[in-house]
């Protein structure tokens, strides 16, 4: 099994701003990042190499990421201790708190490339059922099945 992560962020400015520009311009060296952690499997991207034109929940302000790993201590390292981190801590700068869950994981079998639609039934879940073995957050580290 591998560990499948969704993402999701309401930004509080165009991504064409200036107050976005730092978010933006490290889209790039922050994915080769991941790409090149161990455990990385795969990430969503559309044709220009990130996946801030993919469309989510019908609102332009919406962006999303999504990506699968070996392993949730795979997800862990790259989020906590790499680069990733400095970005981690300024994300109030570039995103409005939803309120309710904003990223869920969960165990996909090894060689499915989750959808959309199925990330955002997961995340849904989380919302309405809170942490269970099929949709959860770092808060409740399950075991793959």
């Amino acid at each position: 099994m591998h560990l499948a992560q969704l993402n999701i962020g309401k930004v509080r400015f165009d991504l064409a701003s200036p107050n976005m520009a730092d978010f933006v311009n490290n889209l790039d060296p922050i994915n080769s990042i991941a790409e090149n952690s161990s455990g990385f499997v795969w990430r969503l991207q559309d044709d220009s190499g990130d996946a801030t034109s993919i469309a989510v929940e019908n609102n332009p302000d919406i962006i999303v990421n999504m990506s699968v790993w070996k392993d949730v201590e795979s997800l862990k390292h790259f989020m906590y201790k790499t680069h990733h981190i400095d970005f981690l801590k300024r994300k109030k700068e570039w995103f409005i708190p939803l309120g309710e869950a904003s990223y869920v994981l969960w165990f996909i079998p090894e060689g499915h490339i989750p959808t959309i639609e199925e990330a955002m039934a997961k995340l849904q879940c989380l919302r309405e059922n809170g942490e269970t073995p099929d949709a959860f957050s770092f808060k409740s580290e399950y075991a793959a099945p």
